[in-house]
């Protein structure tokens, strides 16, 4: 019980307030799993503050942007971290002036808190009901033609269906951060690489490389890859605001090729319109340019030199993948894309 003199509040330990014990040398557990375990069974009501700071700042690479994602002061990050680290007894985090890396520990344990955590959630969900209500707030981040041409007609079905769910839709083609955002949902195009997202590969691409055929007449057509270098290029800017590098395959020859660009746009929409207006020749991906080909308002170039493209999918936080709103409109932006992707398909069968 220890001494009666002492105040309960000067017997506690700031901070995490968790019983402590000697370290015992001796005692190493076999493993990270052995670690989690032990420490959510530890007497303290604090522990789940420090594992979501943890959690925050591994996602964010920043003490300062988790502190200010979870409400506190940087000092109160900080302090979970140094807390947790002297529990587990092991470092967690590489720091430097200007990044915050994980350790091999902390990679491990980042992993398994974000289960404990997706598991407490889907726990209250549970208690709460939401898991059968579809209702809230729903921040989505789509790319900018999806939403114009797929999304905005097909959402009056949408929240007819779930008329308790407040949707926020952002239209954009940039890659963003969800946790700093704080974006649920987001539509991506390309690989999906970080290890705090779960993703749903939806449909994949391929490239085409067109012209508005005013254009090829005026100035020819190439029929090799090299000879784009002497033709006006129209170059899609990506999120380091550089042009992408065009991709080229034949057989098992594949090409990344880095080409001067006449003009260049942050918006995928805005370098077809431009294509099509005779501005010069574009890459695109075929969903966004199929209805053009198939009208003859572009025409393919360099056939036999198509490679694929970027995979599209439906991405969102690993902690968040069994929430019923973001189940529902993961499902309806996935037919969504289906469907285009079958009528596309169809489109450039006919236009061969």
């Amino acid at each position: 019980m220890g001494d009666p003199s002492v105040p309960h509040r000067a017997r506690r330990r700031s901070g995490m307030g968790m019983k402590r014990r000697p370290p015992d040398r001796q005692e190493k557990p076999a493993n990270r799993e052995f670690i989690v375990l032990q420490y959510c069974t530890i007497e303290s009501v604090d522990q789940l503050l420090c594992l979501r700071s943890f959690t925050r700042v591994a996602e964010l690479h920043s003490f300062t942007r988790a502190a200010d994602a979870l409400g506190v002061s940087r000092a109160v990050v900080s302090t979970h971290i140094k807390d947790l680290e002297r529990y587990l007894r092991c470092q967690l985090f590489h720091r430097t002036t200007r990044r915050v890396g994980l350790t091999s520990d902390g990679a491990e344990y980042l992993a398994r808190c974000q289960r404990i955590l997706a598991e407490l959630e889907a726990a209250d969900e549970a208690v709460r009901g939401t898991r059968v209500a579809v209702a809230g707030r729903l921040r989505v981040d789509v790319p900018a033609a999806f939403g114009r041409a797929l999304l905005i007609p097909a959402l009056p079905r949408f929240t007819a269906r779930y008329p308790d769910l407040q949707l926020e839709v952002q239209l954009n083609d940039r890659v963003i951060d969800l946790i700093a955002e704080e974006v649920d949902l987001v539509v991506r195009v390309g690989t999906i690489r970080e290890p705090h997202l779960i993703a749903r590969r939806v449909v994949t691409t391929r490239l085409v490389t067109c012209a508005a055929p005013a254009y090829l007449r005026e100035h020819g057509v190439p029929a090799e890859p090299e000879e784009l270098k002497r033709h006006k290029l129209i170059g899609h800017l990506s999120g380091s605001h550089r042009p992408h590098k065009w991709q080229f395959q034949r057989g098992t020859v594949r090409r990344q090729v880095q080409l001067p660009f006449n003009v260049a746009f942050n918006a995928a929409e805005a370098v077809i319109q431009a294509a099509v207006r005779g501005a010069g020749i574009v890459q695109s991906a075929d969903l966004m340019v199929a209805e053009a080909l198939a009208a003859g308002r572009l025409e393919a170039v360099l056939k036999d030199w198509s490679a694929p493209g970027a995979p599209i999918s439906v991405v969102c936080r690993t902690a968040l993948r069994n929430s019923p709103k973001i189940r529902v409109f993961a499902e309806f932006a996935a037919e969504l894309l289906s469907q285009y992707r079958r009528r596309v398909d169809a489109l450039l069968e006919g236009s061969a």
